[in-house]
């Protein structure tokens, strides 16, 4: 039995939720979300909660019974409130320009790098902090792990993109041999 699956979801109140044999589409302020749903899946909605069923209580059954209640509690927290992740640039120089679901970004090397997202993703840049905000989840993380491979933190002198809070170990680097005499 899974734990998460056997929750019921609640559906915040700007919410709307259409239900379809195959398919579940979430709407909601920020955007709208569809879900496929295979056939061992089920969607349940009553008094103003989503409950999310299984079918048969096989294999696939059991691993995607979480899985579907994971990814409609996403969607509904994504159109209702919506998800971001920051970024910080650590380096001499390394600045970034945001415009919308555009960013450029100069980290060093002899070009600028831009980068043009999806247009549900909006960038923000304060200082060195860049702001990915999406109703997408998925999308959201997929942009922030775009930006932070351009310039992945090195791990001698801790400069690229990183992600807010992300502790980069720093390895120790070349000593000095010491000459005995």
């Amino acid at each position: 039995m899974s734990k998460i699956g056997k929750r019921p979801i609640i559906i915040k109140d700007n919410v709307r939720i259409i239900s379809g044999p195959n398919q579940i589409i979430v709407k909601g302020p920020l955007g709208e979300i569809k879900i496929d749903l295979l056939s061992k899946i089920a969607i349940q909605i009553k008094d103003n909660m989503v409950y999310i069923l299984r079918k048969s209580n096989d294999k696939q059954a059991l691993s995607l019974h979480g899985l579907t209640r994971a990814l409609v509690s996403n969607a509904i927290t994504g159109v209702a409130d919506g998800f971001q992740k920051q970024l910080e640039l650590k380096g001499a120089g390394y600045r970034a320009e945001a415009a919308e679901n555009k960013i450029t970004l100069h980290l060093g090397y002899s070009h600028p790098i831009e980068f043009v997202a999806d247009e549900s993703i909006k960038f923000e840049v304060k200082k060195n902090i860049i702001t990915v905000f999406g109703f997408d989840k998925q999308k959201v993380g997929q942009a922030a792990a775009k930006l932070r491979q351009f310039r992945k933190p090195d791990p001698y002198k801790g400069k690229g993109v990183r992600y807010v809070g992300e502790e980069v170990k720093l390895k120790p680097g070349k000593v000095a041999k010491t000459t005995t005499a």
